[in-house]
């Protein structure tokens, strides 16, 4: 086997390990969100854009979002993710 191929079996399986974290607990950010007077950030649970606007809308109810292995492994871009988030109606600075 060629190095190559044993470094693209490691990018899937990081990939693939990436894709099982991907899903915010709204439950528990709204519940969270609803209950304490200070921002709300939901964190670890983006996958694809709808998870942004779920978790920042009113099934999650966050003030904000974090999700750097998507930007870090360049799967969206930040200003891409602001401007599907302004779209939809949420308060963002671009």
């Amino acid at each position: 086997k060629l190095p190559e191929d044993a470094q693209a079996a490691k990018d899937l399986a990081d990939k693939a390990d990436r894709f099982e974290k991907k899903i915010y607990d709204l439950e528990l950010t709204r519940t969270i969100a609803e209950n304490v007077s200070i921002p709300v950030i939901a964190s670890g649970g983006a996958g694809n854009l709808e998870h942004f606007y779920e978790a920042l809308g009113e099934e999650g109810k966050a003030d904000a979002a974090l999700a750097a292995s998507l930007f870090h492994y360049k799967e969206l871009e930040i200003r891409e993710v602001k401007e599907y988030l302004r779209e939809k109606g949420v308060s963002v600075r671009l």
